[in-house]
C-alpha cells in the first residue's frame, strides 16, 4: 500500500503562520508588560482591583461591569440592625474661641442639623461637630454622620460641610489620574509645606476613560472639556463650585481647574430623574445606579459652602438624597467603591503639620489609610487647607 507523502506547507502558507506567531507573541509581550507595568506602579491598590481596573481598561468594561454588579448584589448590605457602638461619637471636635475679629471676619452661618433618615433617631445622629484648624475662631469645617436609609440602619454615612471664606481648594494630580497633560504644580503626595494648614483630602471622580468628561488644571489640559458634564470648578481664588459645563475648551479667566464626572445628580436642589435610569451611558462603565456600594459625591449649597458625601451601601438615587439634605443645589457623583472613597480630615495643633496621628476617617470602615495622600498615590485629588486670613467671596448659587 502506498503511503501519501505529507504535504509541505507552501512558502506563503509558512510566512503567514510565521507572521501571525509573531503578532500573537507581539500583542502577548505588550498587554504582559502593561499588565506589570500596573501591578507595579506607585501608589497603587491591591492585586485584585488592581487586575480589574486593567481588565476594564482593556477591552474588559462590560464582563466587569456584569461580574461586579453580580457580586455586589449577592453581596448587598442586610436589612436592618444596629450601626457599631460609638459610631456617632466625635472624633476630634474643633475647639471654637472667642475672638475680637468674629464679628467681621467673612463666613457662612454653620450648618443646621439633618433630620435622621432611620427611625428612631440615634444620639448625635444628624448634628454638625466643627473639626479642622480655626480661623479667627471659626471652624474650618464641620461633619456630621447619619444613616442613609431607612431599611439599612446598620449602615452609617459621612458628610463634610467647607466654608469656602475659610477655606481654599487644589487639585492634585495622582501618578497614573490623570494619564496626560503635565506636569502639574501640584502633585502627589501634598507636600510638608503645605501641611500645616491642611484641614482634609478627600477623591475625585473617575479614571478618565470613565469620566465621560474632561480635566483642566492650572493652564493645562488633560483631556478636553465636554459641555453639559458635571464640573467640580475651583476658582483662582480657591474657592469652589458644581457646575454643568457650558465653556468648551474657552476657560474663563477667573478659573484654575475644572475636574469633570459623567452628569449632575442634583440640579436646582432637585434629583436629576436619570439617577432612577440605570443606564451606563448616563453613570459611566462601573456598576448601575441601584447597586448598593460605596459611593461618594460632591455639591455646592446656596449660599457657596461645599458639601462632601460618603458611605457604604448607597445606590446613585441615595447618594443623591443625602447631598439634596446636606442642603445642596447642584452636585455630581465622585468616584465609588471601596478602594477609591477617602475622606479625611485633621485636627492638628496650630503651627505643626498635619499628620495620621491627627488625622481621621469621615466614616469608618474606609479601606485606603488616613495616611494615602501623604505618599504618592494613583488618582487625582482634592487638598483642603484653611486660608491664612478670611476672605469675601461671592455666593456660588
Amino acid at each position: 500500500m502506498r503511503t501519501r507523502r505529507r504535504r509541505r506547507p507552501s512558502k506563503r502558507t509558512f510566512l503567514i503562520r510565521r507572521s501571525a506567531v509573531g503578532v500573537f507573541s507581539l500583542l502577548i509581550l505588550i498587554t504582559g508588560y502593561s499588565y506589570v507595568n500596573a501591578l507595579t506602579a506607585p501608589g497603587g491598590a491591591g492585586f485584585g482591583v488592581t487586575t480589574v481596573e486593567w481588565v476594564r481598561g482593556h477591552g474588559g468594561a462590560s464582563l466587569v461591569r456584569t461580574l461586579e454588579n453580580m457580586w455586589y448584589t449577592l453581596n448587598a448590605p442586610k436589612v436592618g440592625g444596629r450601626p457599631p457602638k460609638g459610631a456617632f461619637i466625635p472624633k476630634g471636635k474643633a475647639k471654637v474661641s472667642a475672638s475680637t475679629e468674629l464679628s467681621t471676619t467673612p463666613h457662612l452661618p454653620p450648618p443646621t442639623p439633618i433630620t435622621p433618615l432611620a427611625f428612631p433617631s440615634l444620639p448625635n445622629e444628624g448634628k454638625w461637630t466643627p473639626e479642622g484648624l480655626t480661623i479667627n475662631g471659626y471652624p474650618s469645617l464641620y461633619v456630621t454622620l447619619l444613616r442613609p436609609d431607612p431599611i439599612h440602619t446598620s449602615l452609617i454615612a459621612g458628610i463634610a460641610w467647607m466654608d469656602p471664606h475659610l477655606v481654599n481648594f487644589t487639585q492634585f494630580a495622582g501618578y497614573q489620574q490623570p494619564p496626560s497633560g503635565g506636569p502639574w504644580p501640584y502633585k502627589s503626595p501634598i507636600p510638608a509645606s503645605m501641611q500645616s494648614n491642611l484641614v482634609a483630602a478627600f477623591n475625585s471622580g473617575f479614571r478618565m476613560q470613565d469620566a465621560q468628561g474632561g480635566y483642566y488644571a492650572y493652564g493645562k489640559f488633560a483631556v478636553p472639556l465636554v459641555d453639559n458634564a458635571a464640573s467640580f470648578v475651583i476658582y483662582k481664588n480657591g474657592s469652589a463650585n458644581v457646575v454643568a459645563w457650558h465653556d468648551g475648551q474657552k476657560i474663563p479667566s477667573d478659573v484654575a481647574v475644572v475636574r469633570q464626572n459623567l452628569t449632575l445628580l442634583v440640579d436646582h436642589g432637585k434629583i436629576n430623574p436619570a439617577v432612577y435610569d440605570n443606564n451606563y451611558t448616563i453613570w459611566g462603565q462601573t456598576v448601575g445606579n441601584t447597586v448598593l456600594v460605596w459611593r461618594s459625591g460632591v455639591g455646592v449649597t446656596k449660599d457657596g459652602a461645599i458639601v462632601y458625601v460618603a458611605g457604604p451601601g448607597l445606590s446613585v438615587p441615595s447618594l443623591a438624597n443625602l447631598l439634596v439634605k446636606a442642603g445642596a443645589v447642584r452636585a455630581m457623583e465622585f468616584d465609588i467603591n471601596t478602594d477609591w472613597v477617602n475622606f479625611f480630615y485633621f485636627n492638628q495643633t496650630p503651627g505643626t503639620l498635619a499628620s495620621p496621628a491627627n488625622g481621621s476617617q469621615l466614616v469608618g470602615g474606609m479601606l485606603r489609610p488616613v495616611s494615602r495622600y501623604f505618599g504618592v498615590t494613583d488618582r487625582d485629588f482634592v487638598g483642603v487647607f484653611a486660608r491664612p486670613k478670611a476672605v469675601s467671596l461671592a455666593s456660588g448659587s
